[in-house]
């Protein structure tokens, strides 16, 4: 049984009669990490693994949802005192409540979902859950891009999460076919093909999580603010090189590489979007192990599985592999000719398992539409 047959079928049993099917999407990032709150680009897109929502109004003033996948309901209210206990319900909760502080309107409904976005791979289900709800409860009042910072409200204020706008901005705006080079300063993005012909996207989760004792993510953030103030500029997005080596005797040697990783990044997300017009996917493939060596190299939010895996898809040539997300651990995003792809597969789950006693799991990915009704 298909997901979308599966969600209109437990509807129907839990709440009987039918509904309306609204659906929104995981994303990757081709490319363009740690640059968010740098101020420069990100080049994220949906993909074909989404969450799927059979909803209903009641007539009520109560929310009435049953998780499939968690296989667990939850009812409540829609003021501020009413917010669930658990925190997947909080997700919906929370996009009511903001779209409620807007101005707008959401009167009580049932829902059932479920999804084939996989958890704790980077591929931000949570998101994927926001807009669809979002997009379902607003009935075209609300302009996309306010439609994905109340998802990203919804996590600061209901989640605990204090996360960018990237994720909810690609489950909302993605396209069929095409990237968006999001440029995380002005807010403004523009769709760039993406049809790899003889291509294809493969995930590689390495399911492993480094927890470390520090912050290493306020640390970077602190290096690249420091750089930032001496080079005289309000974030990195405004420094190039020439100026960055001209500080050098004023920067420490580990703040200076995390500045080098950063602007680098934000040539490589342009060269990225030339090579792309001109469908050249062999460059597009050199500038994600370029953004893999930087991210190891003068970031250092790799890690040893990740390296190991970034270093096999080398070996069986694949076009492009990269770290996908924050780092200390999670997936690649690996560009792989269609003739490799078993090859790369069989060799990576093969030789992770037999080094780190585990195997991976693997995600063909699909460049698909974001959030919409069916």
């Amino acid at each position: 049984m298909g997901l979308q047959e599966k969600v209109k079928k437990v509807f129907a049993e839990k709440f009987s009669g039918d509904a309306t099917l609204y659906a929104s999407a995981g994303r990757i990032n081709l490319i363009g990490e740690h640059t968010d709150y740098n101020g420069g680009f990100v080049f994220p897109g949906a993909i074909d693994k989404m969450l799927l929502a059979a909803i209903r109004p009641n007539a009520t003033d109560r929310v009435n949802l049953f998780s499939i996948d968690i296989d667990e309901a939850v009812s409540f209210g829609l003021e501020e005192a009413d917010a669930p206990a658990q925190q997947w319900a909080r997700y919906i909760f929370g996009v009511a409540r903001e779209i409620i502080k807007r101005g707008g309107t959401v009167r009580g409904f049932d829902a059932v979902f479920a999804g084939n976005v996989p958890l704790g791979a980077g591929l931000s289900s949570s998101a994927a859950l926001e807009s669809c709800f979002a997009f379902a409860f607003n009935g075209g009042a609300i302009e996309k891009y306010e439609l994905a910072r109340i998802g990203q409200s919804t996590e600061h204020n209901y989640c605990g999460v204090n996360c960018g706008i990237m994720d909810q901005f690609a489950s909302v705006f993605g396209r069929k076919g095409n990237l968006m080079r999001l440029d995380c300063r002005s807010g403004e993005f523009e769709y760039f093909p993406f049809s790899p012909e003889g291509y294809q996207l493969v995930l590689v989760d390495s399911r492993v999580k480094h927890e470390l004792a520090d912050s290493p993510y306020n640390k970077r953030r602190q290096s690249c603010e420091r750089v930032a103030a001496r080079l005289g500029v309000d974030t990195l997005r405004d420094a190039d090189m020439a100026m960055l080596d001209a500080a050098r005797a004023d920067i420490s040697d580990e703040d200076y590489r995390r500045a080098r990783y950063v602007i680098g990044e934000k040539q490589r997300v342009l060269d990225v979007c030339d090579a792309l017009n001109a469908g050249d996917y062999e460059t597009v493939g050199e500038r994600m192990y370029e953004t893999h060596r930087g991210l190891r190299d003068d970031y250092e939010v790799s890690c040893e599985e990740l390296d190991f895996l970034n270093d096999l898809a080398r070996r069986c040539g694949v076009t492009g592999s990269r770290i996908m997300g924050g780092g200390f651990g999670g997936c690649t995003i690996n560009l792989v000719r269609k003739e490799l792809r078993d090859k790369f597969v069989d060799t990576a789950v093969g030789e992770f398992a037999a080094r780190y006693g585990h195997a991976p799991q693997i995600y063909d990915v699909v460049i698909s539409d974001g959030a919409r009704r069916l």
